[in-house]
């Protein structure tokens, strides 16, 4: 779990509440139609932007924000200098008894196609064909949160408007002017909690872990292709090591 992405909505929301409060009470910013208004009209917009499958596997997406996890860079980084010793002295097809206990498919495919004796251009070709679709799938997933961020303070505005127009037929009692005026600007208020607090943040944490896995690939992408051209373990791991920053570096090599 990302300690992180949970205090800061935790923190976030509290202190927002806290500011309600410190003014009036919680519950003169609760409005069941602005509510509706925004969140139903953020969904719609999104369902109308985004293909229904991409919209319904949103629930998959917002895991990655809060529950993502990827193996230690130095572990892999291991793992695949011992497959290359492996096979400088045994060849590749010593490489089987490694494929079950790899549990990435990336990492376990590649190496399944040196084992099986791929020419080098078509393992390259595949891994980075693999590569880009990932990149691709992360891509739609930050995009669409993205979008919402960007839909939802429009929403808000739209509430706001209908909140107005609605005062405005109503003037003859200027008693109900100022509540009127409060429940139009809660709209507002749920648009811009829901992109700044929300939506946008989401974006961003799945950009980072995007960039973040497809580093981890592009690692093993190297590992892969060096197995491949035969390289000495000495040499991988030193070229391995590239993709780590020096800190990390350093753990590797005690």
């Amino acid at each position: 779990m990302d300690i992180a992405t949970i205090i800061g909505l935790v923190s976030a929301f509290a202190l927002v509440l806290i500011g309600i409060m410190q003014g009036g009470s919680i519950f003169s910013f609760w409005d069941p139609s602005s509510a509706l208004i925004v969140i139903g009209g953020t969904i719609g917009a999104t369902l109308i932007n985004y293909p229904l499958k991409e919209v319904l596997g949103v629930i998959g997406v917002v895991k990655n924000a809060f529950f993502h996890k990827l193996k230690a860079p130095h572990d892999t980084i291991k793992l695949i200098v011992d497959m290359s010793g492996k096979a400088k002295r045994e060849g590749l097809l010593a490489l089987e008894p490694f494929l079950k206990n790899i549990e990435d498919p990336f990492l376990s495919k590649g190496i399944t196609m040196v084992v099986d004796g791929f020419e080098f251009n078509s393992i390259k070709e595949s891994i980075e064909k693999e590569m880009a679709y990932i990149a691709g799938r992360h891509r739609v997933g930050a995009d669409m949160f993205m979008t919402m961020g960007t839909f939802a303070p429009a929403l808000g505005m739209v509430g706001t408007l209908i909140g107005l127009v609605q005062m405005l037929q109503n003037l003859d009692d200027p008693s109900n002017i100022g509540p009127a005026m409060a429940v139009a600007l809660i709209t507002t208020f749920y648009g811009a909690i829901l992109a700044n607090l929300v939506f946008i943040p989401i974006a961003g944490k799945l950009k980072g872990r995007s960039a973040e896995e497809l580093r981890m690939k592009e690692l093993m992408k190297e590992g892969i292709l060096s197995l491949a051209l035969g390289e000495n373990p000495r040499i991988i791991e030193q070229k391995l090591q590239t993709f780590l920053p020096p800190k990390l570096r350093k753990l590797s090599e005690t």
